[in-house]
């Protein structure tokens, strides 16, 4: 790419940011909201899907297809994923999903 102020604005700031989540008490912080990001968003679809009951069967397929996918990104990795903060936080975007569909299975007593 061109070294236009742009492109070296966006590299400052990507810089500043990775620096920023050094930290480990920071990098503990995005992946707990993340997880809870995920419950958050597991809650939701589970209120929305189950409101018609018109689309249950296409959404869980769904739900699983994605949840399968993420696994296999993140687990099939060689290196260790230390330095990929974001799959770390989309597994737990994952994992707080997938909890949220089961604790309202549990309260649904199905």
């Amino acid at each position: 790419m061109q070294r236009t102020r742009l492109n070296t604005l966006l590299e400052k700031i990507s810089d500043r940011f990775a620096r920023w989540l050094v930290n480990p008490w920071r990098r503990l912080s995005i992946l707990i909201i993340s997880l809870l990001l995920g419950y958050f968003l597991g809650v939701a679809v589970s209120a929305f899907a189950g409101q018609a009951a018109r689309q249950d069967i296409f959404v869980s397929a769904l739900l699983v297809v994605i949840g399968e996918t993420i696994s296999r990104v993140v687990y099939s990795r060689n290196q260790p994923a230390s330095n990929a903060l974001w799959l770390e936080a989309l597994n737990g975007l994952k994992i707080g999903a997938m909890y949220a569909l089961c604790v309202e299975a549990f309260k649904l007593g199905s």
